[in-house]
């Protein structure tokens, strides 16, 4: 790998300290922080316990994944303040590696995931997210919004049925009559905590005090309610070094590298469409090419350690932002807490309503969500309407990666097309009797039928010219349109000159093994030249 590449990204490596509003890390800053670090782990336990059993594999795989994964991306990340860990992104595309191969095989594919990431992050490709259109940003936090709510609602579940069930979110049996009733209206209150808790104090994160005040009204109450410790047991003990236990060969590299490859792009969009939607609310950007490499030294490391892997969190992250994260200190601190339960506080942590988790991600809900999306829809061109509610639904019904790349498809197309519709020309005749063509607008391959619709060959007079002063030639296959037009009037003895040719039009022609005559005089940002075309030879000469 090229020395000056990997100089120039550790320059860019580094690990600074953004603060809010430009304050030090003074005391109430570093109380800030680290109570929204501890609001977040809370919210970290049931999330990493959920996905592991989606994914078929032990609690403590999602727990170490999302201590690994949050404490070493909060460190060198290339945004303060974003949680990752264990996400339901990923650990549905782990159950059939899991169900077919083993535990082992995960390790090893969560390796070599984050080997990818690394390779990404070090050749910038994180910078491509900016391609990504602000309709498929709308529908990307739209369908995670509800992606978390539902999977909340395994929550209203009897405890340990969804996941005798299969590991799902779904085919457990249901909470009716009293269970019910108080699960729903702890969390309602825990909502209302959360919305009154800011009116009345900034001292604390309203997600914190919400869940101490429900936790204190359980226990007076001796309310029996699902806890925390009805998932699964979250005690254990330090994360081992594990090299995974599988063949080094051909077979196993064919097996896990599909998987990989998926989990890496997936982890890579929703930790980049992260960054930037916490960049939008904070008003700092964030380092993409940084982000990747971040979440790849996290999940090369998470593998060796027997974590299932991991990428960004909207919602911890929304938490964490809500709560007024706004340094690293924030997510190294929820990483910290969160060993320190599975180490010293399982039994505490466990005894943890569910309810309450359940309305503090509720909440994240409805501030994930962008709610003016849906008056917008009324005044967006309908295309960019159809995108946004397409990447809603494509990230509910299948996963988030799918619904990016759909929407970026379909948002090129619809761009390809309003512009292959703009293709026209003015036409005139010179004083010496040539006929000019001025080409109006973009010419690629989506407009070359609209372009050759343009000329009448027959009709025209001996000498035509092209001036495409006001136009863009983009691409191959303008560039064979230019010489099939060509073609005909060669074909008719007439003579056709091309003028005004930009430069990377100048270049692509002389690729194109055209005859390119170059002056001295041709200037940097723009050729204007004459290209005459008679009987199969080119000539230059300045317009």
């Amino acid at each position: 790998m090229p020395k000056s590449i990997l100089a120039s990204f550790a320059g860019r490596l580094s690990v600074p300290e953004i603060n809010l509003r430009g304050d030090g890390l003074g005391p109430a800053r570093i109380k800030t922080e680290i109570l929204a670090g501890l609001t977040v782990s809370l919210a970290l336990v049931p999330e990493a316990v959920a996905f592991a059993f989606v994914a078929g594999v032990h609690p403590l795989v999602g727990l170490y994944a999302a201590f690994i994964v949050g404490l070493i991306t909060a460190l060198i990340g290339g945004r303060p303040g974003m949680i990752s860990g264990a996400t339901g992104a990923l650990a549905v595309v782990m159950v059939s590696l899991v169900a077919e191969h083993g535990v082992e095989y995960l390790f090893a594919t969560v390796v070599l995931m984050g080997i990818l990431q690394i390779i990404a992050g070090i050749f910038r490709w994180g910078k491509f997210i900016r391609l990504v259109p602000h309709p498929v940003m709308l529908g990307f936090v739209n369908g995670l919004a509800i992606v978390i709510f539902l999977a909340q609602l395994t929550q209203f579940q009897v405890p340990g049925s969804a996941q005798a069930a299969g590991h799902g979110f779904t085919g457990g049996e249901w909470l009716t009559g009293r269970p019910l009733v108080m699960m729903l209206g702890l969390v309602a209150l825990t909502m209302v905590i959360i919305w009154l808790t800011p009116k009345l104090t900034r001292a604390i994160p309203a997600p914190l005090a919400a869940i101490a005040l429900i936790v204190g009204v359980v226990l007076v109450l001796g309310l029996d309610v699902p806890r925390v410790g009805d998932l699964a047991s979250i005690k254990g003990g330090l994360p081992e070094f594990h090299l995974p236990s599988v063949p080094l060969n051909l077979e196993t590299f064919r097996i896990i590298f599909p998987y990989a490859l998926i989990l890496a792009a997936i982890g890579l969009i929703e930790s980049l469409l992260t960054l930037n939607l916490v960049g939008e609310i904070t008003g700092k950007r964030g380092g993409a090419s940084q982000e990747c490499v971040a979440q790849g030294v996290a999940n090369t490391v998470t593998g060796v350690f027997g974590g299932m892997g991991g990428c960004a969190m909207i919602g911890q992250s929304m938490i964490n932002v809500k709560s007024g994260g706004r340094t690293r200190l924030s997510g190294v601190s929820a990483a910290l807490f969160l060993l320190a339960f599975i180490l010293f506080g399982s039994s505490f942590i466990e005894q943890i309503p569910l309810a309450a988790l359940v309305g503090v991600m509720f909440m994240v809900v409805i501030g994930t969500f962008a709610w003016n999306s849906l008056t917008v829809l009324r005044r967006v061109p309908m295309t960019d309407a159809f995108v946004i509610i397409l990447v809603t639904v494509v990230t509910v019904l299948s996963d988030l990666a799918t619904a990016v790349v759909v929407g970026v498809i379909v948002s090129a197309l619809a761009y390809a097309w309003q512009n292959a519709r703009r293709i026209h020309a003015l036409t005139y005749t010179s004083d010496d009797g040539a006929k000019v063509y001025k080409i109006q607008g973009p010419l690629f391959f989506g407009s070359v039928e609209g372009f050759n619709e343009l000329f009448t060959p027959k009709e025209d007079p001996d000498v035509v010219i092209l001036d495409f002063a006001d136009s863009r030639v983009a691409d191959q296959s303008a560039l064979n349109a230019i010489d099939g037009i060509a073609a005909k009037y060669q074909e008719l003895g007439k003579t056709i000159q091309l003028r005004h040719l930009s430069h990377d039009c100048h270049q692509l022609l002389s690729r194109a093994g055209q005859l390119i005559i170059d002056s001295d005089d041709d200037p940097d940002y723009e050729i204007a030249v004459d290209y005459s075309v008679r009987t199969g030879a080119m000539s230059g000469g300045h317009s």
